[in-house]
Formats: C-alpha cells, structure tokens, sequence
C-alpha cells in the first residue's frame, strides 16, 4: 500500500521563499503521518498571478515583470528547500512553480517531481499556457512530458487545463503512468466559473483516472483574503475573484473517489491509501495502452525531442 496525499494549501503569496518553508513544513507533517507521496497545487512557488485575468493587460507590465523575479530556477534555493524537506521527511514530492529558465528570464508553468531521497527527477512545463496565462509563461516541449519510476511507483504530472489535451494524457498512459499528479490553482471563485469549474475538474480527473488506468492526486490551492488584499493594493478593487475556491481530491483507476473533495480556504491534506495493483485490475477490462486500443485506426505521434532556442553546429 502507498500513503497519498493532495496538499490543499496556500502560498505565502509573492514570497517564493516562505512559501517553500511553508511547504518543508507541510512535507515534514505528511512524512510524520505516514504519507509517501505528496502533490502541491499549481504554480505554489510563488501563487498564482491572478491579477492576469482581473486587469487590462498594460496594468500588469510591472507586476509580471515582479512575478518573473518572483520565479524560481530548478538549481535555486526554493527548490533545494524542497529537496531537504523530502529527504528528511521521507516524501515523494510533485511542487507546482512558476520555473525561470536557469540563467535566463522566460519562465515556465512547471511540476518538479523529487523522490524520497531528494533526488530531483523531472521538470514537466505545461505545454500551452491558457489563455491571459501566455503574458507569463512560456511552453513546454515534449521533452518534460514524462513519467518517472519514483520510490512509490510510477509518477507523471500535468498542470490544470493541460488535462484537456487528450494526446498529452495518453502520451502519460503509453508510458506505464501509476499515480498522476495534477496540479490546480483556485478556480471556482472567479467570476464566470463559480458553476462549472468544480464539475470541469471533477469530470477531467476522473475521466483521466478511468482513461489511463491510473490513481490521481488532484491538488488545488485556495484563494486567500491576503491574495485579494494584495490584488486590490496593487490594482484597485476588483469583484473578479473572491476568498475561497481550491478542489482536492484523490481518484481511483476506475474513477471513485478514494479522498476528498476538499474546497474552500480551510487547508490539510487530503490523504488516502492506495494500491497500486488496482491499476492492473482496471487494465484487465480495459488497457488504454494495449488490448484497449487500435493503433491501426488511431495513432499517436509523440516528439520527445527537446527544442532549444539555439542548436550549435561546430565542425
């Protein structure tokens, strides 16, 4: 049996590092429980820059300037405060960042899997940024589209609407995928998706559970009053966003739910146990990477080739 759990929790917002030692914490309290795998919502380091879908974009020029620097590098502090906290809790860990390309300022919506031992062991960057999110992030290649062998298992991860692209998700199935990471920022109070955000990750996690065979481990952050007092000082009033939001759960390989939901601004973790032999049972009705599908009908390309901004050719 593997211990699970979706950390429905908050950033210190803004403050990449806080939130990393808010996070060591949280890591510390899962290993003490007995947790052995441990998912962190979207873009934890530094939050969610929420004012992107709030205010006219030549009111933001400053802000997402701040928000890069607000970013963190996968060899930077942050991330080494995140690595000790998983060797000395014990715990696998999927932490969401805003990632800034070592050395270089575009930055990336991105999952870091670190094992129990601290090993770092893949950077997934979400591969199309939605929407107001392309005046921040860049996208990802097929390169950090993986699924890693981890001290628990099979492990691979995808950040919020990215769970829409269905050859992604299947391109993670290939691959063998155990238990999925998916990572969410609080969606369900900003205005236009109080009715139907809750259902979209609901049906998208169960459907990608059913789909791939796997176990998902849904975490989602909750919008905080210090979020919103921070918007308003910086931008002026807004009724775009309220306190609240956040959608944290874990799903079987057959789509019930093992744990959760957790909603609102109340944090813990969402914690259930899993075996990872009911990925087996499931792939004996139906093996969406084997006797389940029709490769002469339906195929998938999948580039895995990274694509750098420069290729240097020498003699």
């Amino acid at each position: 049996m593997v211990k699970v759990a979706a950390a429905h929790v908050a950033p210190v917002f803004m403050k990449p590092m806080e939130s990393a030692e808010r996070a060591a914490k949280w890591i510390a309290r899962a290993g003490a429980d007995g947790v052995d795998l441990i998912v962190f919502p979207e873009v934890y380091l530094p939050g969610f820059p929420y004012w992107i879908n709030n205010y006219p974009p030549l009111h933001q020029v400053a802000m997402n300037r701040r928000y890069q620097d607000a970013s963190v590098e996968v060899n930077g502090p942050e991330i080494a405060c995140i690595r000790n906290a998983a060797r000395n809790a014990g715990v696998v860990v999927v932490m969401g960042a805003s990632e800034r390309a070592e050395g270089a300022r575009t930055c990336f919506n991105s999952a870091i899997l670190i094992d129990k031992d601290g090993e770092l062991l893949g950077v997934h960057r979400k591969l199309k940024p939605t929407y107001a999110e392309r005046y921040i992030w860049g996208q990802g290649d097929g390169s950090g589209l993986w699924v890693k062998p981890t001290a628990v298992g099979r492990v691979g991860a995808l950040c919020c609407w990215e769970h829409t692209m269905n050859l992604a998700r299947q391109a993670l199935a290939e691959q063998q995928i155990q238990i999925h990471a998916a990572l969410w920022p609080g969606v369900s109070t900003m205005a236009g998706f109080e009715a139907v955000a809750d259902i979209q990750i609901d049906a998208m996690m169960r459907n990608h559970a059913l789909t791939a065979q796997c176990f998902v481990v849904c975490a989602s952050s909750p919008v905080t009053q210090e979020m919103i007092d921070f918007l308003e000082e910086e931008f002026g009033s807004t009724d775009m966003l309220a306190v609240g939001a956040g959608y944290s759960a874990v799903f079987h390989p057959f789509a019930a739910t093992l744990a959760g939901p957790r909603k609102g601004i109340e944090e813990g973790l969402v914690v259930a146990e899993i075996d990872l032999d009911h990925c087996s049972d499931a792939k004996m009705w139906l093996d969406g990477s084997g006797h389940y599908s029709r490769p002469d009908v339906l195929a998938l390309l999948f580039d895995r080739r990274p694509k750098p901004t420069m290729v240097e050719i020498v003699d």
